[in-house]
């Protein structure tokens, strides 16, 4: 099922800020364990997350930008940080601050990848996230062309790190 077959109802979906939101996948992203929360809070039951891509809970208003950079800091080893709106299987919405990790096998080679998840601090999210996204996710439909629109954004995200001299995951802990 793709994010774009399902109906977004605009409601928010919360979890308490002691809770985390943990997932595994292979190296190809697709969804090799989830915890309790992440059943609860995506509304998908297990049989239906395992094996399946990531992406399963990809909202529609998540610019492609941000998991170009995530995939680009996991594919070279490193953590990636980065605030995410996920959608639920109902359509609901919520909001998270990611933290993403290689996983290495006891040789130190890279076997998939972790994911915990945390409460997304909302100050972050009104003040910078939601509208820096939006102008990511504008900018992208601009071009009729996808590989386009994702490199204007990625200009954009590029830009702004330039300007203020700092990584992805320093900019992201830094607001």
């Amino acid at each position: 099922m793709s994010p774009k077959q399902v109906f977004l109802t605009g409601n928010a979906r919360y979890f308490d800020e002691n809770e985390i939101i943990v997932s595994k996948t292979d190296l190809k992203g697709c969804i090799t364990y989830v915890n309790d929360i992440f059943l609860r809070i995506s509304g998908f039951p297990e049989k239906e997350l395992l094996g399946k891509p990531h992406k399963i809970i990809r909202h529609n208003e998540m610019p492609r930008a941000i998991f170009q950079i995530l995939w680009d800091g996991l594919v070279t080893g490193k953590e990636v940080f980065a605030y995410i709106v996920n959608r639920s299987k109902n359509g609901d919405h919520y909001w998270v601050l990611a933290h993403v990790t290689p996983s290495r096998n006891s040789a130190g080679e890279v076997i998939g990848y972790h994911s915990n998840r945390r409460v997304a601090k909302e100050q972050a999210l009104t003040e910078t996230i939601i509208p820096l996204y939006k102008k990511l996710l504008n900018e992208e439909k601009k071009y009729d062309n996808n590989k386009r629109g994702l490199e204007a954004s990625m200009q954009m995200v590029n830009n702004i790190l330039a300007e203020k001299n700092m990584s992805i995951n320093e900019f992201i802990l830094s607001i």
